[in-house]
């Protein structure tokens, strides 16, 4: 019985001696480690980098890296978690060199409910021609294993752990569709711009017409206005022929993007007629300054194209 007693003793201050050990202040330990510490299960894989930079005269021992395939026991019982890869990796600096290992385990453990775990510590060696070799230890990393199903209700005010992570709905689907739409939003707002639109910093948008209008909504409604908005819309046909405009049938197949507002192309000539060469000629036009300007709004449309 006392040599039992003094076996059992023997083995935890083993175990104590492998938890508390302090790594050698020459060593410098970073890790790197996975986004989530919540949400796995079984057949899941977990990475972790650790990264070891030590002086030159040190050396990491081939012989005590990881092995694949290791599994972590506790009072003789596995822990449900596997070493499954190891990627190591040596740079050699100036003064140091840094040694870089890449676990990769795999979760071979369940529970029908959500309890915590941890990657195990793992233990490397260094040493050097004038050095006793020592050990180091790689830190573990605590996560949480979740169910494969939840049993019974739930309720989540009592189940506030540390390691339990903010409920996230994915919202990739509406960002995506809230994008098409402000494109869709855009392009109606500079089609409107297009045909309301006055400026010149579009193609198209500085016609003669275009011009013309601009002038013919500073003219205003009286009898001189009206015969300077006539001259200005005959200046407008002018330029857009090439040509002084006498013909319409000839400016229309010259310009057929105008043939919507052939009949009103006739009016307009029929108004001017009245208003420099005779005034007693009868026309339809109640309005005739507004109706100018309507009229040459219209034809600014067609030189843009817009039917």
């Amino acid at each position: 019985m006392k040599k039992l007693i003094a076996l059992l003793a023997m083995f935890w201050l083993t175990g104590a001696q492998a938890e508390i050990i302090e790594n050698d202040s020459r060593i410098t330990i970073r890790t790197i480690e996975p986004a989530r510490d919540v949400g796995y299960t079984v057949g899941d894989v977990i990475t972790r980098t650790a990264i070891l930079e030590a002086p030159k005269n040190l050396t990491l021992f081939d012989t005590s890296i990881p092995i694949v395939g290791n599994e972590k026991k506790k009072r003789g019982k596995g822990n449900g978690i596997e070493l499954k890869e190891v990627k190591f990796d040596k740079h050699t600096g100036v003064t140091t060199n840094r040694y870089t290992l890449q676990l990769t385990y795999q979760v071979f453990t369940r529970s029908v409910t959500s309890r915590p775990a941890a990657l195990p510590p793992e233990f490397v060696k260094f040493g050097g021609k004038e050095e006793k070799s020592f050990e180091v230890r790689i830190p573990s990393w605590s996560f949480r294993i979740s169910p494969l199903a939840v049993y019974g209700s739930v309720v989540v005010e009592k189940d506030m752990s540390g390691f339990q992570g903010p409920l996230l709905l994915d919202a990739t689907q509406h960002k995506q569709m809230l994008w098409g739409l402000l494109g869709v939003l855009a392009a109606a707002l500079l089609g409107l711009l297009y045909v309301l639109g006055t400026s010149t910093w579009l193609p198209r948008m500085g016609g003669p017409f275009a011009r013309a209008f601009r002038d013919l909504k500073k003219l205003p409604d009286t009898a001189e206005g009206l015969s300077q908005a006539v001259a200005r819309l005959h200046q407008a046909f002018n330029m857009t022929a090439g040509s002084s405009v006498f013909n319409i049938a000839a400016f229309i197949e010259l310009k057929p993007g105008f043939a919507p507002v052939g009949g009103d192309i006739n009016r307009f000539f029929a108004l001017s007629r009245t208003v420099f060469f005779e005034p007693t000629a009868a026309h339809d036009i109640e309005n005739p300054m507004a109706w100018l300007k309507q009229f040459c709004r219209r034809c600014r449309d067609c030189e843009r194209g817009l039917k």
